[in-house]
C-alpha cells in the first residue's frame, strides 16, 4: 500500500461554507435577524431568557460603541470571564467590526494574565468581577497600553453597560452591513491559548474560515441527527475552544442553550430536569459523576437524547456505566476529538450502532493519517502511530511560536492512535508531555520553572499520575539542597500561590535523591510514571 492509500478522507465539504455571507459578522446577523423572538440563552442560576432579538440589538451597539472609540478591523480585543450573556454578545460585536477576539482563562493568576496579555497585545479587555484583581495586576507589568472595560459595576470604571448607553453610531438599523473580509483564511477571528510542553501557553490563531469551517459541520450533525438537536445544557468553560467555539455553533443555528458559570451538581441536574434539554455537552469528570454519585438519582434526566464527550479521552469503561445508570431508552453517548489548533472537534461519532471507545470519523472536508514514529510512513487500518491531520478546521498558526503543522499542511498532534476498517478513529497514548488535569492542558515544563525557582530546590520534574475523576493530576519530584529542610507541604503550598487552580500540585509531591536524565539532559519521564506506579526497578 502507498502512502497515498492511508490518507483517509471525510466526508465532502459542503459547497458554500458561508451561507452566501462574507464575513463572520454578516452570518450572525443574518442568523440573529432569523428569529428574534426565539429564546437564545438561558441563565442557568437566575431562570432569566434571552432572545436572538435582545443579542442583536446589544451585539450591534456593542460593536458601534467599540468602533466609535479606536477599535478597527484586525485589532485584538481580550475577554476575562466566566461563562455570562455578555461573553457572547461581546464575540459577535467584535466579529461585526472584524476585529479578534483573545479568550483568555478567568482564573489565570496575574503571572498568567501578564504572560497571555503580552502575545495577545489586546488594545482593550473585557473583564468580569472574579478575574478583575488580577488582571488590574497584571496590567502593571506589561508595556503596552490597555483600556479595560468592566462587566460589573466597578468604582468610576467603564462598564458593559455604559457601552451600550454611549454608542452613538446607528448599527442597529435593518440595512447595516459589515464589511466585506477579502480572506477569510488570514482574518484572525479567534485567539485562545494552547499549553506546549515547552511553559508558558501560545496564542492559537484560529480564523474567519476556520469557523465558518466549524458552522458547517455543526450543521452537518444536526441535519444528521434529526430533531435530537434541539437544545443544550452549556457548562464547558467559554474561553477553553471546545467550550467557546461549540457555544458559537449553537448560536450559529438558533438552537436554545442553557448556560451555567460553573459545574455545581445540583444545580446543573436540576437545570436539566427542568429545562429538559436534548443534548448534554460534557467533559470525562462529569461523566465520572453522572455515573457514580447517588444525587444522580434524584434528578428526571430522560429528556436527554445524546451525549457528547469531549476535551479528554472518555474510557469504554466509564461510558458503559452511565449507559447502565440513566438507563434512557435510545440515549446515545458520542465521542469527538479535538484540540485548539483544530478550531473544534476534527472528529466525532455520529454513527447509530454503538462502538465505546472509539473518538469517530473525520468530519466533512479534513484529511488524517497515522504515521509511523520512526519513519513517518502513512500506516493503515489498525496500525498505531502518531495522529496528523490537514484541512479547513487547523489554525492558521500560533503567535510568535513554531507551528506543528508541516511543509505539507499536516498538523502533527503528537496524539498516538490508530483507526479501524470502518475509519473510525482510536486514541491511545500521547507523544506530548502535557498533562490532562479535567478538560485542562496542564505544561509539566511550567510547573518546574516555578519549583526551580524556590531557593530550597535543587531540581525538579513534573508528571501526570492517572485519577478517575480527572484523568490526570500534576504530581512533582523534587530534589532538595543538601542543607534544605523544607517540607512537601511547603512546596505545594508554594506552587499553588503562583498557578492557576488546575495546575496545583493535587497528585501530591515527593522527594527523590536524582532526577532521572537521559545523557542529553531530558528528562526520562517514563522512569518516573514507573516510580509513581510503584515500579522502582529503573531507578
Amino acid at each position: 500500500m502507498t502512502d497515498e492509500s492511508n490518507i483517509v478522507r471525510g466526508p465532502a465539504a459542503p459547497e458554500d461554507l458561508t451561507l452566501g455571507t462574507r464575513s463572520l459578522g454578516e452570518l450572525f446577523l443574518q442568523v440573529f435577524r432569523q428569529s428574534p423572538t426565539s429564546v437564545a440563552i438561558i441563565d442557568g442560576v437566575t431562570g432569566r431568557e434571552h432572545t436572538y432579538g435582545e443579542l442583536l440589538e446589544q451585539s450591534l451597539h456593542l460593536a458601534a460603541y467599540l468602533h466609535d472609540h479606536g477599535i478597527q478591523p484586525g485589532d485584538v480585543v481580550a475577554i476575562v470571564s466566566e461563562n455570562r450573556v455578555e461573553y457572547p454578545i461581546t464575540i459577535v460585536a467584535l466579529f461585526l467590526i472584524g476585529a479578534s477576539a483573545a479568550l483568555l482563562n478567568p482564573g489565570y493568576t496575574s503571572r498568567e494574565l501578564t504572560h497571555a496579555l503580552t502575545i495577545t497585545q489586546p488594545k482593550l479587555v473585557f473583564v468580569s468581577a472574579q478575574a478583575r484583581g488580577a488582571l488590574y495586576r497584571a496590567c502593571r507589568s506589561i508595556t503596552h497600553f490597555t483600556r479595560i472595560i468592566n462587566y460589573d459595576a466597578y468604582d468610576r470604571s467603564t462598564t458593559y453597560t455604559d457601552c451600550l448607553q454611549r454608542s452613538t453610531r446607528s448599527f442597529d438599523a435593518p440595512s447595516f452591513m459589515p464589511s466585506a473580509v477579502t480572506d477569510l483564511a488570514g482574518a484572525v477571528a479567534v485567539i485562545v491559548m494552547s499549553s506546549g510542553t515547552t511553559g508558558l501557553p501560545k496564542g492559537v490563531l484560529i480564523s474567519q474560515a476556520n469557523i465558518m469551517a466549524t458552522f458547517a459541520n455543526f450543521r452537518y450533525s444536526v441535519q444528521k441527527q434529526g430533531p435530537g438537536f434541539r437544545s443544550f445544557v452549556e457548562i464547558l468553560p467559554w474561553y477553553h475552544v471546545a467550550g467557546g467555539i461549540l457555544m458559537l455553533c449553537v448560536l450559529s443555528v438558533n438552537l436554545r442553550s442553557v448556560v451555567l458559570a460553573k459545574f455545581e451538581p445540583r444545580t446543573y441536574l436540576r437545570c436539566v430536569e427542568r429545562y429538559r434539554p436534548t443534548v448534554m455537552n460534557i467533559v470525562p469528570p462529569i461523566a465520572v459523576f453522572l455515573a457514580k454519585h447517588p444525587m444522580v438519582d434524584e434528578y428526571d434526566l430522560s429528556s436527554v437524547e445524546m451525549i457528547t464527550s469531549g476535551a479528554a479521552p472518555l474510557s469504554k469503561e466509564v461510558e458503559e456505566l452511565v449507559y447502565a445508570r440513566l438507563k434512557t431508552p435510545g440515549l446515545r453517548i458520542r465521542q469527538g476529538y479535538g484540540m485548539s489548533e483544530t478550531t473544534q472537534a476534527i472528529t466525532f461519532y455520529d454513527s447509530e450502532k454503538p462502538k465505546p471507545g472509539t473518538i469517530g470519523g473525520l468530519r466533512p472536508g479534513q484529511l488524517a493519517k497515522v504515521i509511523d514514529l520512526d519513519t513517518g510512513r502513512a500506516l493503515g487500518p489498525n496500525e498505531r502511530g502518531e495522529l496528523c491531520f490537514k484541512g479547513s478546521l487547523i489554525m492558521k498558526g500560533y503567535i510568535g511560536a513554531a507551528s506543528p503543522i508541516d511543509a505539507d499542511g499536516w498538523l502533527h498532534t503528537g496524539d498516538i492512535g490508530y483507526y479501524d476498517d470502518d475509519r473510525d478513529f482510536f486514541i491511545v497514548d500521547r507523544l506530548k508531555e502535557l498533562i490532562k488535569y479535567k478538560a485542562f492542558q496542564v505544561p509539566p515544563a511550567e510547573l518546574e520553572a516555578v519549583l526551580l525557582n524556590h531557593p530550597e530546590v535543587k531540581d525538579a520534574a513534573v508528571i501526570g499520575v492517572p485519577d478517575e475523576r480527572a484523568g490526570e493530576l500534576p504530581r512533582a519530584y523534587v530534589v532538595r539542597k543538601d542543607d534544605s529542610n523544607v517540607t512537601p507541604q511547603a512546596l505545594i503550598a508554594y506552587v499553588e500561590q503562583k498557578v492557576s487552580p488546575e495546575k496545583r500540585l493535587r497528585g501530591g509531591l515527593q522527594f527523590i535523591g536524582e532526577i532521572p536524565k537521559t545523557a542529553s539532559g531530558k528528562i526520562l519521564r517514563r522512569t518516573l510514571r514507573d516510580l509513581a506506579a510503584g515500579n522502582q526497578s529503573k531507578l
